[in-house]
């Protein structure tokens, strides 16, 4: 009986070791097939069948007592792939699954809900996507889920909410959707919920607030909308840090925010918070870190801030604080990051600041601090790494104590008053990385000390009252960008600054510097981008090495003395976008000196000597928004092509020798502002296509030998400031549209034409034109009346002109100088030099001639009545005696006055004064 029983003991051992042994090859040879369809898995090189009875101990896996796999750790194994052809089923003794930080993609299979013994699952920091499976549900086991750091996207299953002994759920960094959070339960033993960086919004989930262990809440980066609930801040009173930066909260904090007391972390960033920052957040004392930067609270920094002395980062930058910095913030000297930088702070720095002496970064820009920063600061601060305070009006110089800051890596004080000489202490910061000191007052040369910072990836100096040369720089290996510009430096540019390899941005303008450039300037620095060496005095050619890197993208040399051609790398510069060399003596053929261009957005190469002609590939840079060319000896035609240019608001070709017509193809152009083709030798008409440039400012065609009449379409460009057409072959009439042009404000001028016909009285409307110039031209009639509207005019010119009759005689043309209506003989009015026009008035005339026949009239009836009277009383008087003799005498003197035959009849006298009157 006993040797029965012992066998039957032997043979249940021998099965259970037999069986035993087969799920331990189902095991490993599971794994072994997932190896395989991974690529190139290099760390799993033990996962072999040659030794797949020792698969407990491959890299990566762990077995529990019984030989099974318990446990698969593989994080940062450098796997690719996928989890599909791994078989779940085939261990379902696992407890942890941890592959963070590998590269395997795809899904994340439904199958991983049969590993129903899992206390921790880890795929963060991977490259899956799709849906968490709702099959997660059944991993009621869990402790610990991480899926964080993914591409995976749709609603967070409610199903998650079966994981009630969960303590870690991070969920963080993917793109999961809003579920229904009513669905979620709470959950009792959660210490860390992470659900930042995904997609999620509405109110905050309430079921939060009943997870009363919680210690790490974080949910930034969402869009989340309303208020804290108070129920967070009465119920999760274990919290140590909550992270709601980058949402869309709103409303004033609580006063019952003293509920945290156990709070180490605060971080309610980039929201739309509000109101004042309450005392009582001053209160919780285990504070460590306070972020509140980018909202909208305001009024004072509290002085109770001073109690939080555990305080290590405290950013308020980007509110509306209006106060002085609290002296009370001295206390908190356990501060290495304080930041208030974007406020309406004012007044001096507090001394008691000089207590900070723990601090590592200090940004106070962009504020209206005052006053000058003291030595005392200074000595403190030897831990400073960043040291930001532009954009205030602090003044004074500053301190020789600046090189004691030797851990600086940051010096940002531009945009203040500081004054005096740059110390020469500052060559003692050797770990400066950058250095902007511009838009100050400082005087003074540039310290020769500044070449031992060999770490320096930035200096900008620009915009101060620097003197002197530009110390050598040449072992600055490091050095990115260097802007001196807008000082008064002065002599020749030192060769070593041919030396810095890593230069991509050297901006000289506006100095005193002369002579020729460094023959080998650029060639070291392939990655040179901006080059800016505009209103200085140097001569010379540009260096043929300029732009051996191709990199160039801004190349600006306005106003100095530059000559030959450019250089012959530039057209090999495809990222070529601004080029301004105009006011030099460069020379060369236009023609050659561009390459293909995409990105070419702003030409001027104005007031030098270049040559040649413009090609049909000047149609090719069609983000060109600048063509400025003009006053150079470029001949030919200006090519059709041209208006492919859509994007160019400025084509300046004047002051050239091109010929031929201008094309209608530059109606194309809908976003010119200003076109100047004047003073070239263009013939043939102006193109009726103008009128579809109805953004034009400014038109010049002045200067050429145009012909034909002037296009009516003008009147489209309706917000023309200044026009101009003079010293043409133009003819025909004025168009009436013109005076629909009412924003011409400058200049309306076609003179020194061949135009005809009558000033339309349209350009009475022209209200805001100062100068008009219509004159040299054959035009006739009169000068509008409607003109004396036009109220802003200063100088206008009708001269010689076959003009005529009176001149306006309000306006402008009250006290009108003669010369602008000289040559017109037909004019009068008040001018002075022009006849009075009452001398010529035939209404006036007429009168004249009546009044002077009605007192003719008068007089003879007068002097007949006289006569008359005389006779008769001369006839009484002589009745007696001569009374025989009377009726021939009587007959005879009547005669004498009033007969036909008689020398002068009283129709005769009237007709002779009538006549004589006429004629005078």
């Amino acid at each position: 009986m006993k040797t029965a029983y012992l066998f039957l003991t032997y043979l249940s051992l021998l099965t259970l070791c037999l069986c035993s042994s087969i799920a331990a090859t189902t095991e490993a040879e599971a794994l072994i097939r997932w190896k395989s369809s991974l690529s190139s898995p290099a760390y799993l090189k033990s996962w072999s069948l040659n030794n797949i009875s020792k698969h407990c101990k491959w890299i990566g896996i762990r077995c529990n007592d019984g030989g099974s796999v318990s446990g698969i750790d593989l994080p940062s194994a450098d796997l690719v792939g996928t989890l599909d052809l791994f078989n779940f089923t085939a261990l379902l003794n696992l407890t942890t699954f941890n592959l963070n930080g590998n590269t395997l993609n795809g899904s994340i299979p439904a199958a991983v809900g049969s590993l129903t013994r899992l206390t921790l699952l880890d795929l963060s920091n991977n490259l899956f996507v799709g849906a968490i499976p709702p099959e997660i549900g059944r991993l009621t086991e869990l402790r610990y889920l991480s899926f964080s750091n993914n591409y995976m996207v749709g609603e967070i299953p409610y199903q998650i909410g079966n994981l009630r002994k969960v303590s870690f759920l991070d969920l963080g960094s993917n793109y999961f959707k809003t579920p229904d959070w009513s669905r979620f339960p709470t959950f009792p033993f959660l210490t860390h919920l992470n659900l930042y960086y995904n997609e999620l919004t509405l109110e905050f989930p309430h079921f939060i607030t009943t997870c009363l262990n919680l210690t790490f809440l974080d949910l930034s980066l969402n869009t989340f909308t309303g208020q804290i609930p108070e129920s967070l801040i009465t119920n999760l009173v274990k919290l140590q840090y909550l992270n709601l930066t980058t949402n869309a909260f709103q409303g004033p904090l609580s006063t019952n925010i003293t509920n945290l007391s156990k709070l180490k972390d605060l971080r309610l960033a980039n929201n739309f918070f509000s109101g004042n920052i309450l005392d009582s957040v001053s209160h919780i004392q285990s504070l460590q870190t306070l972020e509140l930067f980018n909202n909208s609270f305001i009024g004072e920094i509290p002085p109770s801030i001073g109690l939080v002395t555990n305080l290590q980062t405290l950013d308020l930058r980007m509110n509306s604080f209006n106060s002085s910095i609290p002296q009370e913030l001295g206390l908190c000297n356990k501060l290495t990051y304080l930041a208030l930088a974007q406020n309406s702070l004012s007044g001096p720095l507090p001394p008691s600041l000089s207590n900070l002496n723990n601090l590592t970064e200090l940004g106070l820009s962009a504020n209206s601090l005052t006053g000058e920063i003291l030595r005392r600061f200074i000595k403190s601060w030897t831990k400073l790494i960043s040291l930001q305070i532009q954009d205030n009006k602090f003044s004074g110089e500053l301190p020789s104590e600046i090189g004691q800051l030797t851990n600086l890596k940051y010096l940002f004080l531009f945009n203040n008053s500081f004054s005096g000489p740059i110390p020469p202490e500052i060559g003692n910061l050797q770990n400066l990385l950058g250095l902007d000191l511009s838009t100050n007052n400082f005087s003074g040369e540039i310290p020769p000390t500044i070449g031992n910072l060999t770490n320096l990836q930035i200096i900008n100096l620009f915009s101060n009252n620097l003197t002197g040369t530009i110390p050598p720089i040449g072992d600055l290996k490091s050095l990115e960008t260097l802007d001196i510009s807008s000082n008064r430096l002065s002599g020749e540019l030192s060769p070593s600054i041919s030396s810095l390899g890593n230069l991509t941005t050297l901006k000289l303008f506006g100095n005193n510097l002369s002579g020729s450039l460094p023959r080998d300037l650029g060639k070291n620095s392939p990655l040179l981008s901006n080059v800016s060496l505009s209103f200085n005095s140097f001569s010379g050619e540009l260096p043929s090495e300029l732009c051996s890197g191709f990199a160039i993208v801004e190349l600006t040399a306005t106003g100095n003395r530059f000559t030959g051609p450019l250089p012959e790398c530039l057209k090999n510069c495809s990222g070529l976008s601004r080029v301004r060399l105009e006011g030099n003596q460069l020379s060369g053929d236009i023609s050659e000196a561009f390459g293909i261009h995409p990105q070419f957005d702003f030409l001027s190469l104005s007031r030098n000597q270049f040559t040649g002609q413009l090609t049909p590939k000047w149609g090719l840079y069609q983000q060109l928004s600048n063509i400025q060319i003009d006053h150079n000896r470029i001949s030919g035609v200006i090519p059709a092509e041209m208006g492919n240019l859509t994007q160019l608001r400025v084509l300046a070709l004047d002051s050239n020798q091109f010929t031929g017509e201008i094309p209608a193809e530059l109606g194309m152009l809908g976003e010119l502002i200003a076109l100047n083709l004047s003073n070239n030798a263009l013939s043939g008409e102006i193109p009726q296509t103008v009128g579809q440039l109805t953004r034009l400012l400014r038109l010049d065609l002045s200067g050429n030998k145009l012909t034909g009449g002037i296009p009516a379409a003008l009147g489209n460009c309706e917000r023309l400031l200044s026009l101009s057409l003079r010293n043409n072959f133009i003819s025909g009439s004025i168009p009436s549209q013109l005076g629909g042009l009412t924003s011409l404000q400058v200049l309306l001028d076609i003179s020194n034409n061949s135009v005809s016909g009558t000033i339309p009285p349209s350009l009475g409307k022209l209200t805001s034109l100062e100068i008009l110039n219509v004159s040299h031209n054959n035009l006739s009639g009169r000068i509008p009346a409607e003109l004396s509207g036009m109220v802003s005019l200063i100088t206008f010119d009708f001269s010689y002109n076959n003009l005529s009759g009176p001149i306006p005689t309000g306006g402008a043309f009250r006290g009108a100088p003669a010369e602008a209506f000289g040559g017109n003989t037909g004019l009068c009015g008040a001018a002075q030099g022009l006849t009075s026009c009452d001398a010529n008035s035939p209404t006036r005339n007429r009168t004249k001639i009546l009044a002077a026949i009605i007192g003719s009239v008068v007089s003879i009836v007068v002097l007949a009545t006289t006569i008359a009277i005389c006779l008769i009383l001369r006839r009484n008087a002589k009745k007696d005696d001569q009374e025989s003799k009377g009726s021939a005498t009587y007959e005879y003197s009547e005669s004498l006055i009033w007969e036909r035959d008689g020398k002068l009849t009283f129709g005769e006298l009237l007709l002779a004064l009538m006549v004589t009157w006429h004629q005078s």
